[in-house]
Order: C-alpha cells, then structure tokens, then sequence
C-alpha cells in the first residue's frame, strides 16, 4: 500500500498526542507498520510523517473551505449569498472537526517549540489563507478592508479558542454553539444590498 493509506491515522496521532507525544511505537501500533516498514514509506521518520497530516490538513483547507469561501461554483443553483458561504464554511468545520471532538493539528503542532520550528511556515499560510479568504467575502459585499480582516482574524480565534475550551472541558457545547452563530456575526453590519453578493463578484 501507498503511504498516503496511514495519512489518516498519522493525522489522527498527531492531533492526540502531538508531534512531541507520538512516538514510533504507538505509530506502529495504529498503522500495523513495524520500523523498517515505517522509514520505507516515510525516510525523513517523524518529520515526514507529521508533515504528511499537515499537508492532508491543508488540502482540505483548500479543497473545502477556500472553495466554499471564494471560488465560482459549478452549480449554479448554489447559494451565494455571504452568509450561505459562511454557513457552508461552518457546517464543513464541524464536519471536520467532528462537531468540535477533533483537535485542530495547526493548533497543536504551533504549541510546542520543536514542531513549530520544523512546520509554521505551513501553518501560518493554512491560517493567513483561511482569514483572507473570509475577509475577501466580506470586502465584495461592501465591508471595509480593515474591518473584514479583523472579522476574519476574529473568526479564527473563535473556532480555535472554541476547540480548546471544549478539550479543557470535555464538553463539546462550546464548539458547536461558536460555529452556531458565527455566521450571523461575521454578516453583522452588512447592508442587504451586500448580502445579495453573486459568485462573480469574488470568483
């Protein structure tokens, strides 16, 4: 099998126990890979492998969200108001997440000194991508440039500040009821003449 087959549960050892946390011995106990078979798939070792979850994490990035967020849409039919996007961009982050049971692995790979040296360029474009696209939405429907990258930087620190506290609490409620409304606030202070925004404005 092709090393993309252990992407997903990379992914999800990462997101557990973070890059410092996972070791080669649980790594083989999720993928069913002893060592040697562990460095054919992935020379760099540990590296490679997280490295690996990033860049799953990232194209979903854009292959999801950034294609809700500001690409034309092949069916016509498709919402496209500002706040039909953001509501897709949420349902798909709780999707993703799991309805906030997920960590987020920027978030986790960010946190420790040693992960964060080896992959925050990575991390910080999945973030700067996600806050500009969001913000070029709400520039198209008539918000200010300065206010639309706050409200992007603004959502961010919502979903990720959410995700946290509901792992603190073990309670997921706070995660959900975050991507809840966040659509709605995102939209605050847009007239109705922006809210009407078609795909060709941001396409």
């Amino acid at each position: 099998m092709s090393k993309q087959t252990y992407v997903p549960a990379l992914l999800k050892l990462f997101r557990q126990f973070g890059y410092e946390g996972v070791t080669l011995s649980k790594i083989s106990q999720e993928t069913g890979l002893g060592k040697a078979s562990l460095y054919h798939h992935f020379p760099g070792g540990k590296a490679e492998m997280a490295e690996a979850a990033l860049t799953q994490v990232n194209q979903w990035l854009e292959m999801k969200i950034l294609k809700i967020l500001v690409e034309h849409p092949i069916n016509q039919d498709l919402q496209r108001t500002p706040i039909d996007r953001f509501q897709a961009m949420c349902d798909e982050a709780s999707h993703f997440f799991n309805q906030g049971q997920n960590s987020c692995l920027w978030a986790v790979l960010v946190m420790e000194q040693s992960s964060d040296d080896l992959f925050h360029t990575q991390i910080r474009w999945a973030f700067s991508q996600w806050i500009a696209a969001i913000a070029q939405v709400l520039i198209a429907a008539g918000m200010a440039e300065t206010l639309a990258q706050q409200r992007g930087e603004d959502a961010m620190i919502a979903i990720q500040g959410a995700l946290i506290l509901s792992h603190g609490l073990k309670d997921f409620a706070p995660f959900q009821r975050v991507i809840q409304h966040l659509p709605q606030q995102l939209c605050q202070g847009i007239s109705s003449q922006g809210m009407k925004i078609v795909a060709d404005e941001i396409g």
